[in-house]
């Protein structure tokens, strides 16, 4: 198991208990790539350069500035930061429980797991954990990661607790803003019934592990590929299909092609195959044209 992110303690009114938190997300098997000189093969390095004058500006010259007006910055030195850094207390407070469906999904930010850290707290651990179950309800507490405080919105997940830090208003934007300019239109009851029936073609149940990375895929694949000294080929570009005017012929449509999407499968392989097949005798054609030319 890796390291833990933050150590420090669980508390709710005068139950607590020593918990470590861990990213429940990794990014560690996404392929990953270098800027290279395309001559030299070397890894290139990046350089701070000064805007105004070209010079290269070395570590110690660095600093932060916040733009007051167009190139214009006030400079705030290490120790202002300090200032107004807030110190953890290496205490994760809950202040209330509130019902899960009431927190709006935009405000979910970066998810943790948090376990007990040793046995000693592993009892206060379980209480808070299996009364949060019982009652149905989610966790708001606060913590300081990184000298800022953020709200954690706590719930059970198994044997842990699954912790998601939370966005502050401040950094969404109002939906109405990009909402407001959209039409409602006069919809007749077949269309959305027509609609519902798609839908009820595709229900399922959430299943991550069908989730399928197709480009991560690619990557690798081209990365295997490459390595091993083998030619990349260009796909050819696909004819585009024409589109059905009418709302109500591709609804129509959609519903036909929910009831047996294996055939639309097929057919579509036939259509691709065929093109593929076009053109491939096109290129035949072309070459035996050249060579009768140059004979």
């Amino acid at each position: 198991m890796p390291r833990a992110y933050w150590k420090g303690t669980l508390k709710l009114s005068l139950v607590t208990c020593p918990v470590a938190l861990y990213p429940a997300t990794t990014s560690s098997e996404k392929t990953r790539f270098h800027m290279i000189n395309a001559e030299t093969g070397n890894r290139l390095k990046q350089q701070m350069i000064d805007e105004g004058t070209g010079d290269v500006v070395e570590k110690d010259q660095k600093a932060r500035g916040y733009e007051v007006r167009k190139g214009k910055y006030i400079e705030i030195e290490k120790d202002e930061f300090e200032a107004v850094q807030i110190e953890s207390t290496h205490t994760i407070d809950i202040d209330s429980f509130v019902p899960a469906d009431e927190i709006d999904q935009r405000y979910l930010d970066r998810p943790y797991y948090i376990v007990p850290d040793g046995k000693a707290g592993t009892d206060a651990f379980a209480v808070i954990r299996d009364a949060m179950k019982d009652k149905g309800r989610v966790a708001l507490g606060r913590i300081v990661l990184t000298n800022r405080e953020h709200v954690l919105a706590i719930e059970p997940l198994g044997k842990g607790l699954l912790a998601t830090t939370l966005r502050y208003p401040y950094e969404l934007r109002d939906a109405d803003e990009y909402f407001d300019g959209i039409k409602s239109p006069k919809i007749s009851k077949d269309m959305i019934e027509l609609a519902g029936h798609i839908l009820d073609t595709k229900a399922a149940h959430f299943d991550p592990k069908k989730f399928k990375d197709e480009y991560e895929t690619a990557l690798k694949a081209l990365v295997k590929r490459k390595a091993s000294g083998k030619s990349i080929k260009l796909p050819e570009p696909e004819e585009k299909e024409s589109n059905v005017v009418s709302l109500m012929d591709a609804l129509k449509q959609s519903l036909e092609g929910g009831k047996s999407s294996a055939e639309t499968g097929k057919a579509h392989s036939r259509r691709k195959a065929s093109r593929s097949s076009a053109r491939t005798s096109t290129k035949a054609r072309r070459s035996n044209a050249r060579q009768r030319k140059a004979g």
